[in-house]
């Protein structure tokens, strides 16, 4: 890598706004990036995309068969508290390193400037193929639940319909491209986009809250909704079963570390992303709360809801509290237009991730992926290659769709480890490199993070199990062989093409007066660019 130098060129009119804050272009510039993109999104704009990403609402609807099977009302309530309290701590973790390093290289980005200068560019390749792949399979899951929940409105009529292979896949490409779409043509309105996201699920959560309470014939009680576990469903031992059924919170709050994607393109990033990284999860988990408890005072027969064809089985629950299919629908639209926040949302940090990854050379045809479209002002060809890469996973539920609805379990295991590295790193080097940090976790910060570690490895282990036993080959949990798919792919194009020619982000170096300076890192050690060489480089490039 080389250094390059800030650009304080906006399009749109967006130059005043680049006036605002020249030490947000000024600290990339030092960090060895161009700003190549508007910063036109706000704090509570970037709250919004890592709200609607998780997508609490839906995702836990669409996934509410993994807690039915693995222990009901303990499960679903204190699961969903016990992982909101240990994804906060990961989210603070993380917040604590995007103050000092906010780029759109994210995780990727922070274990090459945690690590030593030996071990940087192997650390960044690792924690940046996890997390692309994180990326790519969570807007996967995401839009392919959503291509599913839409399928299953036309049970709420035709109860015996089962949608084919060809109508699911055909949906879901449907719905990648609407979403591609969405952040091409509406990349301008991405922050009213997101903060809108906002109030819908607000208002969703409230409107279904109280059309549930208020129509169900026959309500459980207190001591169901709070006390009741039967884990008798899943074959598993009755404790094991509270941890698999664990899955079902951790995928919806995962894609909170995605939102780093978008530091370049908010005014005060040091400032703003971290914040919106921790709040985005205490809004996550206090809204899953209120959405989930009237859920279990209105539950109907839970063998009911298990046996539903197409494996959604909120729509059919909506149907039966509300007494009819235009009312179950009504709540159902409700939930669909909070997947659709999520998918745009997921889509659009697919696609920065992407974006800088490719920048630094780690992605066949990375000269491609990198470039920056001057019509939308957004990586185009990065957002081209998410969908296609989605669109393509896609066709492998043709051969299993045990396999394809393991993508779940792989979003949040790719994901979690690429948050657990950095973090890792940091730690191992005495959390020298973030003592300084504007979002500091003080004196707790090693407990917080020893904590968040701890939880990682276990998570690795869990979503890896089957949901159920006894285990059949359309039924089993196939995350583990489609991670070392990925993880394949990765060791490979390292051998041939990173081991030689990647060198990891440009590493910034202190000099003497305080200004830092982007220098390449090797497997050696650093390496210092004239200002001659910088420019042959850049040529050459």
């Amino acid at each position: 890598m080389v250094k390059r130098t800030s650009s304080s060129l906006r399009r749109h009119g967006d130059a005043n706004e680049a006036a605002m804050d020249p030490s947000a272009d000024a600290q990339l510039a030092k960090m060895g990036y161009t700003s190549e993109l508007p910063r036109n999104l706000s704090m509570l704009s970037i709250l919004g995309m890592s709200f609607a990403i998780m997508a609490v609402p839906f995702g836990l609807s669409t996934t509410m068969y993994i807690t039915l099977t693995d222990g009901q009302s303990v499960t679903i309530l204190y699961g969903w508290i016990l992982v909101s309290l240990i994804s906060l701590c990961i989210a603070a973790s993380l917040a604590e390193i995007c103050a000092v390093y906010p780029t759109a290289g994210g995780v990727y980005y922070w274990s090459a400037m945690l690590a030593t200068p030996k071990y940087a560019p192997v650390a960044s390749w690792v924690t940046g193929w996890l997390t692309l792949v994180g990326n790519w399979t969570l807007a996967v899951s995401i839009n392919f639940a959503g291509g599913q929940l839409i399928l299953s409105a036309i049970t709420l009529w035709k109860e015996d319909y089962v949608p084919t292979q060809y109508q699911t896949v055909l949906m879901f490409w449907a719905v990648m491209l609407l979403c591609m779409s969405i952040n091409i043509f509406g990349a301008k309105y991405l922050d009213i986009i997101n903060k809108v996201c906002i109030y819908w699920t607000g208002a969703s959560v409230l409107i279904i809250l109280i059309t549930l309470l208020s129509m169900a014939d026959t309500k459980r009680s207190g001591k169901f909704v709070f006390g009741h576990y039967d884990a008798s469903q899943s074959g598993w031992p009755s404790g094991w079963a509270f941890f698999v059924g664990l899955l079902q919170a951790a995928y919806t709050l995962t894609g909170y570390g995605m939102v780093a994607a978008l530091c370049e393109e908010v005014q005060h990033p040091a400032r703003e992303v971290p914040k919106a990284i921790v709040l985005s999860v205490v809004a996550a988990g206090i809204t899953g709360v209120i959405y989930l408890i009237p859920i279990l005072f209105v539950l109907p027969d839970v063998r009911l809801l298990l046996d539903v064809a197409n494996g959604q089985p909120i729509g059919l629950l909506f149907k039966t509290v509300t007494g009819s299919s235009g009312g179950g629908f009504g709540l159902l639209f409700l939930i669909l237009g909070i997947w659709l926040f999520a998918g745009v949302g997921a889509l659009t940090a697919a696609s920065r991730c992407t974006f800088a990854f490719a920048r630094d050379g780690a992605i066949p045809g990375s000269r491609i992926w990198k470039r920056v479209d001057k019509r939308f002002d957004i990586p185009l060809y990065a957002l081209f290659l998410s969908t296609l890469v989605g669109c393509l996973l896609g066709l492998i539920y043709f051969g299993s769709s045990a396999a394809f609805n393991s993508f779940t379990g792989v979003a949040t295991i790719c994901l979690s480890t690429s948050y657990g590295l950095p973090i890792l790193v940091s730690v191992l080097r005495k959390r020298e490199k973030v003592k300084y940090s504007t979002f500091s976790l003080g004196k707790f910060g090693f407990a917080i993070n020893i904590a968040t570690l701890c939880w990682i490895c276990l998570a690795t282990v869990l979503f890896c199990m089957p949901v159920s036993l006894p285990v059949e080959a359309d039924a089993m949990n196939y995350a583990s062989v489609v991670f070392a798919g990925f993880a394949g792919i990765s060791v490979v194009w390292y051998f041939v093409r990173g081991r030689r020619g990647f060198k990891g982000p440009p590493v910034p170096r202190e000099d003497g007066d305080g200004e830092g300076e982007a220098v390449a890192v090797d497997g050696t050690g650093e390496k210092k660019l004239d200002e001659g060489e910088t420019k042959r480089v850049e040529k050459a490039s």
